[in-house]
């Protein structure tokens, strides 16, 4: 598909970078566009796979402009799987010349936006939460290590030609209001799932009532929706945040011209907005804090990418300072980076979250990734991050409400839930200069060079890549598994203390959909073994969540070839595709009801299916049904051969 001329007509935001940087479609005719990545991010629970994948690529080193790895998911080191990880991307980020972010140095996204990202560039990330770029003016795009794998190589990243929604900022935020609110309140209006295709875009007199690390909160969180990305404009607020981290040269202005156009436009209006809550177990499930008034808690947890920066540490410091928490609730603190705790040790407030009864924790993922820190038996917990899945905080019982960091903390004074309007809330002013220390970032002077002589360190759970096959004719096959709606990755693949087998796919393929049916793996293999096809039938919403590519790749090691769905998210779609996994929708979802687990299926012509209109024969015992692939070109050869790297050899 070759590149076509725009037409030239007042442009949004959104479209201007996907213009300066479209390679490969029109917007105006075609359905899947190719662009050019300027900047990768991985983190170390996908970039290892990411990078074992780039290697086999046969790539003397990065081509794209950046590529950073970051260590922060992982960094409890409880036997020797994750220490191994952290040695083989270190010396693989040197080998092809990716700067490495070391363990210690902070999270993904609260680094980048600090240290690298920039108004105007394309970034694409093995994390989901990339997005939280858009809050300098980025389009900044959550996928599966594979696709970052091929950026990294030079290759263009495809999205479905996105609609942009344009969510019209106006008034200003209450005290005790802040940017978790807002996001809370635009996934209040458009939920978790049915927004796959787009782009929201921020804009109005509203913007400027926000700095960089609440667009950033806002943007990070927009993963919930299930969009491509959300972005801000680049303004005045964003050049001074550039400038005081020593990056003016970066800036650049980037606003919608005069006369753009949106596809749909939301307004809200900032001043009406009150604290909201995401109860269990979705963060589509909004509630208003008054409407749980004086609920028990037990554990507050504040930091994760979400809410980890200077800003948000500094006003719960300032919230808690000459108190106490409350006897009964555990707190934990985590910042985003070196440079927030450096900033927070020298302007008194580590000291005062230490006297008022906080636990300090490490500045890194931990918590939302349930690594740490997961609550007892049937706790209510209040947390800052992005994700309230059941049982993704370690803890099946636990009831996980997400909130600001303002209601975090008043809660955390009275060890239920509080409202944070009426209190005295101080303003936190951005900061003129950030101290800047990039000792923990590696290999910057060889970033996009490397050295090719470097020896690769690989441990024992560092395991090799599976190979996809192509696709067959037809298939006889067995409903693998039934499982219900908002099935996200973490259902697929769990998270937390599983993460450490993430580089050895036939261990981590033990626990494919073990929060769900343990027994999955084995009789997935068995099924394998006689040369039975496995088939996953979901209902709406199938793969919310994580970019974690494994949960496509370890199906697809354990002979999973299609998933029959009501509907599936982008990223999840994306990794099926890239894994050799046909992802289908049933064409009439009252066929989802009359399959069960275990019912042998016939998939009668399938890779004439995928060549053609995507529709596909199913006969389940003396019913026939269809199902529907709608597939680009490109991802119809994706399929055929077996997945992406498969059509790359």
């Amino acid at each position: 598909m070759k590149k076509k001329a725009l037409t030239k007509k007042p442009l949004n935001v959104a479209q201007k970078i996907i213009a300066a940087h479209l390679v490969e479609g029109d917007p105006a005719t075609d359905a899947e566009l190719g662009i050019r990545i300027d900047q990768t991010l991985t983190q170390d629970a996908t970039g290892t796979m990411a990078y074992l994948q780039f290697e086999s690529m046969d790539v003397p080193h990065v081509r794209n402009e950046l590529a950073v790895s970051y260590v922060d998911h992982n960094t409890v080191q409880i036997g020797f799987e994750n220490a191994d990880d952290h040695d083989f991307l270190q010396s693989i980020a040197k080998k092809y010349g990716v700067v490495y972010s070391k363990c210690g140095n902070g999270i993904c996204h609260q680094l980048h936006l600090e240290r690298f990202g920039a108004p105007g560039k394309t970034l694409l990330g093995s994390d989901s939460h990339t997005p939280t770029g858009g809050g300098i003016g980025m389009v900044a795009i959550g996928a599966g290590g594979i696709d970052i794998a091929v950026a990294m190589a030079g290759g263009a990243f495809h999205i479905p030609t996105p609609k942009v929604r344009g969510i019209k900022l106006t008034g200003r935020l209450p005290k005790g209001c802040s940017a978790k609110d807002v996001i809370l309140k635009v996934l209040e209006k458009y939920g978790t799932k049915g927004n796959v295709g787009w782009i929201f875009e921020y804009f109005g007199p509203g913007v400027k009532t926000l700095d960089v690390p609440s667009r950033a909160t806002i943007t990070n969180m927009g993963a919930e929706l299930g969009v491509t990305t959300s972005v801000f404009p680049s303004d005045a607020v964003t050049k001074q945040f550039l400038a005081a981290q020593g990056r003016a040269k970066d800036w650049t202005e980037l606003v919608a011209d005069k006369g753009a156009t949106y596809d749909d436009v939301f307004e809200l209006d900032l001043s009406k907005i009150e604290p909201l809550m995401a109860a269990p177990h979705s963060p589509g499930n909004i509630v208003t804090v008054k409407s749980q008034k004086g609920k028990k808690v037990n554990q507050i947890m504040i930091g994760s990418c979400t809410n980890s920066s200077y800003r948000d540490i500094r006003t719960v410091a300032l919230i808690l300072k000459g108190k106490h928490v409350a006897e009964d609730v555990e707190v934990g603190i985590a910042c985003g980076s070196r440079q927030v705790v450096n900033m927070l040790a020298a302007d008194g407030s580590l000291a005062i979250l230490i006297k008022t009864g906080c636990r300090i924790l490490e500045n890194a993922c931990g918590f939302c990734i349930g690594a740490h820190m997961s609550p007892r038996t049937g706790a209510v917990s209040l947390r800052t991050n992005n994700r309230n899945f059941e049982g993704r905080s370690g803890t099946k019982s636990a009831q996980v409400y997400l909130v600001s960091p303002e209601t975090a903390a008043m809660s955390a004074l009275t060890g239920k839930v509080t409202s944070p309007l009426g209190a005295k809330i101080p303003s936190v002013p951005a900061p003129k200069k950030f101290p800047i220390d990039d000792s923990m970032f590696l290999y910057r002077a060889t970033a996009g060079k490397g050295v090719r002589k470097t020896e690769i360190v690989r441990g024992p759970n560092i395991a090799t890549v599976p190979k996809g096959v192509p696709l067959a004719a037809s298939y006889k096959a067995v409903c693998a598994i039934k499982v219900g709606d908002k099935i996200t990755t973490d259902h697929i693949m769990p998270a937390g203390a599983r993460l450490k087998f993430r580089s050895n796919i036939p261990q981590y393929a033990k626990f494919v959909f073990e929060p769900c049916d343990p027994t999955f793996h084995d009789r997935c293999l068995a099924n394998r073994e006689k040369g039975v096809a496995n088939v996953i039938v979901a209902g709406e919403s199938y793969g919310q969540g994580s970019s974690r590519e494994h949960a496509a790749l370890c199906p697809m090691y354990l002979g999973v070839k299609a998933v029959l769905a009501k509907s599936i998210e982008r990223i999840h779609r994306a990794n099926l595709i890239n894994f050799g996994i046909v992802p289908f929708a049933f064409d009439d979802p009252k066929d989802y009801d009359r399959l069960q687990a275990g019912d042998a299926l016939e998939l009668t012509n399938i890779r004439s299916a995928v060549e053609g209109d995507g529709k596909v024969t199913v006969k389940a015992g003396n019913a026939t049904f269809t199902a529907t692939a709608a597939l680009s070109a490109r991802e119809k050869h994706l399929l055929l051969c077996g997945g992406l790297l498969a059509s790359l050899k």
